[in-house]
């Protein structure tokens, strides 16, 4: 059995008392002192054991003190005169016994021993937290400093439709969330939605930074994949023209980007000009890293990505169609170039109607377009079936929210047909498990995502969407 005293007077003290009437008591005894008439005989309990005295009392007080073996002691009493008279004289029997004080005058106490509740800071934090799109902080949990945190996705946010495993995780965690008043605890393929109420723990100035990234209008790609672009370069197996060309491509988009930094991976390095035009770029927000000691690309991009904050990758067609397997279990964004140049692009497509697939990425569509200023085009047969009126529904939706322009395009003939002369496209892609290397089969596909081959004369950004 656990000895609790209970040094009570005023009204919080009733209402705590009344409290602790509703919990389970079975394993715990409370000794509740009192020197108040309105206490009285009213709060008696089975688990309760009531005494009436003046706690400033040193002598009475040590009694009780010795005659029991108390865990923890509750000062909650309406005096500040009395409370500071009370701490010391058990302070003065005990150094190490547990208090928890109800302080409404800032006492400002330092004791390792001592919990003070300042019940005006209470009472603002439970007001804060009734107000809309703001973060719940547990303050009676754990340190209590703001480590542990609930909060709600708000509708076209950039976390929204994001598997946990693809959002960067450094120094914090998504532990739980909560959809439709039901707990999930996630694991590694589930997807955050609108509505949804994240708990997440971490170090308290990091989460904050998380509430501000959850909350942030379109504009932040590639938060929340990451903060960085990547360029892998394998000297050995990249012809030098299609490096220059990667090199030009991967700046432009950092330029345009709300990137942090833009990683150039080098293996295989050949000594020459190109080389020494690479080492110049290491400086300001480009870092460049050149390594003599692997071969194999795969490898290093795989590790790369768990430590550099990556956002998304960069590569040309020969690179992804040779490595394209290696780059689906990245779980992160890869940018296939085109054979144009980057100042070409003119729109945003989109040619899936895979409606699930498509709104989990939408808010990156919409957040690259509007960053690269480009209007979005969703593309499709005149015939097409009730899944794309979704997708056509949910962008109409976003595109109101967030004042981007949306273009719906029907036509008879197949889209492919129609767009496979241009190299003016950026084209959004679910990257699943679909998507392969070309073969004899994948030309008979009737899935448009397997048939992104097609239009690979345009600029190509995949993104992860298997369930």
């Amino acid at each position: 059995m656990k000895n609790i005293l209970v040094i009570a007077k005023g009204n919080s003290a009733k209402a705590f008392l009344e409290k602790i009437k509703q919990i389970d008591l079975s394993k715990k005894r409370f000794y509740i002192l009192y020197y108040d008439e309105a206490l009285g005989e009213e709060y008696l309990h089975e688990n309760f054991l009531l005494y009436k005295f003046d706690p400033t009392s040193k002598v009475k007080l040590h009694a009780l003190l010795e005659t029991h073996n108390f865990r923890q002691v509750y000062i909650i009493l309406s005096n500040k005169t009395d409370t500071q008279a009370t701490y010391e004289n058990i302070r003065l029997f005990s150094k190490e016994l547990e208090i928890v004080l109800n302080d409404r005058w800032q006492l400002a106490l330092e004791d390792p021993a001592l919990t003070c509740l300042e019940p005006d800071e209470i009472l603002a934090n439970m007001l804060a937290n009734h107000l809309p799109d703001m973060p719940l902080y547990a303050h009676n949990i754990g340190l209590g400093e703001g480590e542990l945190v609930e909060i709600k996705i708000p509708f076209g946010s950039p976390f929204s439709y994001r598997y946990v495993t693809n959002i960067e995780q450094k120094r914090w965690r998504i532990v739980a969330l909560y959809r439709h008043h039901k707990l999930i605890l996630p694991s590694y393929n589930t997807t955050l939605e609108p509505n949804d109420s994240i708990i997440v723990v971490g170090n308290p100035n990091v989460l904050k930074s998380v509430y501000k990234s959850i909350y942030r209008e379109f504009g932040q790609f590639p938060i929340p994949f990451g903060e960085n672009i990547y360029l892998p370069i394998d000297m050995a197996e990249m012809e030098p023209q299609a490096i220059e060309k990667l090199l030009n491509d991967a700046m432009l988009f950092h330029s345009h980007l709300n990137s942090h930094q833009l990683i150039f991976r080098v293996i295989n390095p050949s000594v020459g000009p190109l080389l020494d035009k690479l080492r110049s770029y290491n400086k300001g927000s480009m870092q460049v890293e050149i390594d003599f000691y692997h071969h194999h690309i795969s490898e290093v991009i795989k590790e790369d990505i768990a430590h550099l904050q990556v956002g998304f990758l960069i590569t040309d067609e020969s690179f992804f169609m040779n490595h394209i397997e290696a780059l689906h279990a990245l779980h992160t964004p890869i940018l296939k170039v085109g054979r144009g140049s980057f100042y070409q692009i003119k729109e945003a497509a989109i040619l899936s109607s895979e409606s699930q697939k498509i709104e989990k990425i939408s808010s990156t569509i919409f957040d690259l377009s509007s960053q690269l200023k480009l209007g979005i085009s969703i593309y499709a047969f005149e015939n097409e079936d009730s899944e794309f009126d979704k997708v056509v529904e949910h962008f109409k939706n976003l595109s109101k929210l967030f004042e981007e322009k949306v273009e719906v395009i029907k036509s008879r003939r197949n889209p492919l047909r129609e767009l496979s002369d241009r190299e003016d496209l950026l084209q959004f892609i679910p990257f699943d498990h679909h998507i392969k290397r070309k073969n004899f089969f994948t030309l008979f596909s009737r899935n448009v995502n397997r048939l992104y081959f097609k239009l690979s004369n345009n600029y190509q950004l995949f993104l992860p969407s298997d369930e």
